[in-house]
């Protein structure tokens, strides 16, 4: 696999100098000396916040019925035909616990075929469980049944279609929601708030505008930037409060660096599971698919979500500029969210109680070492035409092939793989159904189901593959890399 020369740059016609071009109807929301600013006609947001809809288990069971389809909503004042989720950005939010079985019956009235992946469930990935091969075609329904083992971790996860050639569209046009795994020993907060970040593009007409090759390459950045499908909503609380915010990044290749400029903030848990104690913290960075549990002891003031600039590389252009035509340059923070905090003073909250100890697989035995190495060149893409054809997006060399299986695990094993990326910019790496452990120097263990590979860098995980087993997927969580080959097949057995 070569690296991209200028010369095949341009041969792709995506070479250029200077910042990168603003597509579609050239929006982008922007924090400026306190204020959102926006060039599209836009309303500056101000708006309560909303919460998803809530549809929670009974006797152990969940059940629902899910429709994708098309859907006409309102974004920022302006009407936009969207896809959604019986109908709203997000889709509903669905509770559990531990041992609980999730029955979805869910309908496509999309004209692209759909499926459904529960992201981050230690559930199983066979038959009609959390299984990214199943094809939904237009008109046609499908039952899934995913059961929960009893001693699942609890934490913010979320579900989104999986269907490889389509995910990367269907999430950037509004099918997303979260999905909460109760805590047996909930923290004590005044209130939970599930803030579902996400992005989109809409052109003239209000339709989603389709990716531009240079964006797939990039991985495609939407130029409105929004909170449960609002944009800057408004949230109250007194001061003293303590809140416990569940935060998903559902966007398909933004990175979210977040602050809450005047609040206290501390991480309760990140991915999977609770800390055993939270963490004090001024700032917290989400690459796509990660989600966090910030608990906000609220002091009294006005205070803005922020999200600033991350650099996650790019694919260069000419005279050593950006390539032109993928995405805005993110060189100021973009407002999500105001937190007003005023009247008088809430009841000291009770403490915070100890969350388990984590596993920590650093002293375990290894039954075998990997290398996955993930690399962007020059090759033929199946099913891709014009300039996409000329570009190669691989795990070990080879692009996704559904009917081969690329790692085979014994079941009841420990492994640890070094995940390698050769490119220029960013790969968040996401395994299905088993949360990775990042070996790092900490003193509590780092437990993800998305890992970030800096560009031309390396990160070490270990995986245990206890009590599941089945076949199933790794990729690039830019959804567009994932879509254009960047994803391998795991059988565990």
């Amino acid at each position: 696999m070569s690296e991209l020369t200028r010369r095949q740059l341009l041969a792709l016609g995506l070479a250029g100098a200077g910042t990168a071009a603003v597509g579609g109807a050239g929006l982008w929301w922007t924090v400026s000396e306190g204020n959102t600013t926006n060039s599209g006609g836009f309303s500056d947001g101000g708006d309560d916040l909303l919460e998803p809809d809530v549809v929670a288990s009974r006797d152990g069971v969940l059940d629902l019925e899910l429709v994708a389809a098309p859907a006409r909503v309102k974004i920022g004042g302006r009407n936009a035909n969207v896809q959604a989720f019986n109908g709203t950005l997000p889709g509903p939010t669905l509770r559990v616990r531990g041992g609980d079985t999730i029955r979805v019956a869910i309908a496509n009235e999309l004209d692209t075929p759909t499926n459904l992946h529960v992201h981050g469930l230690h559930v199983s990935p066979e038959g009609n469980g959390d299984n990214p091969f199943v094809s939904i075609s237009p008109g046609e329904s499908f039952d899934y049944e995913i059961v929960l083992p009893n001693d699942h971790p609890p934490g913010t996860f979320w579900y989104h279609p999986h269907h490889h050639g389509h995910v990367a569209d269907q999430l950037a046009a509004g099918l997303y929601g979260a999905i909460v795994v109760e805590d047996p020993e909930p923290v004590p907060v005044s209130r939970e708030r599930t803030l579902v970040v996400s992005d989109i593009t809409l052109d003239g007409t209000g339709n989603p505008a389709a990716a531009s090759p240079p964006e797939k390459m990039m991985g495609r950045q939407g130029e409105i930037v929004m909170v449960n499908g609002q944009v800057r909503p408004r949230a109250t609380a007194s001061p003293g409060e303590r809140e416990q915010w569940r935060i998903v990044n559902a966007c398909p290749s933004r990175y979210l660096r977040l602050t809450l400029d005047g609040q206290s903030l501390r991480l309760l848990g990140r991915d999977t599971g609770r800390l055993p104690e939270p963490v004090d913290l001024t700032e917290v960075t989400l690459a796509p698919g990660n989600r966090v549990e910030l608990l906000v002891d609220a002091r009294q003031g006005t205070s803005t979500l922020l999200s600033i600039p991350v650099d996650r590389g790019a694919m260069p252009g000419m005279m050593g500029g950006p390539m032109a035509g993928a995405f805005p340059a993110d060189d100021e923070p973009i407002g999500l969210l105001t937190l007003d905090v005023t009247g008088p003073p809430a009841d000291e909250p009770d403490p915070v109680p100890a969350g388990p100890a984590l596993r920590d697989l650093r002293t375990a035995p290894v039954t075998a070492r990997r290398t996955l190495e993930f690399a962007m060149g020059m090759g033929m893409g199946r099913g891709m035409r014009g300039a996409e054809s000329m570009m190669s997006f691989t795990i070990n060399g080879r692009q996704f092939d559904a009917d081969r299986n690329d790692i085979t695990v014994r079941a009841g094993t420990v492994e640890e793989w070094t995940l390698t990326n050769t490119s220029p910019m960013d790969h968040p790496m996401h395994l299905h159904v088993w949360p990775m452990q990042v070996l790092d120097d900490g003193e509590s263990p780092t437990w993800q189901d998305v890992v970030n590979i800096p560009a031309f860098g390396r990160v070490t995980i270990r995986v245990a593959f206890d009590d599941i087993v089945g076949r199933t997927v790794y990729h690039c969580h830019i959804l567009d890399h994932e879509d254009l080959g960047m994803m391998g097949t795991i059988l565990v057995r």
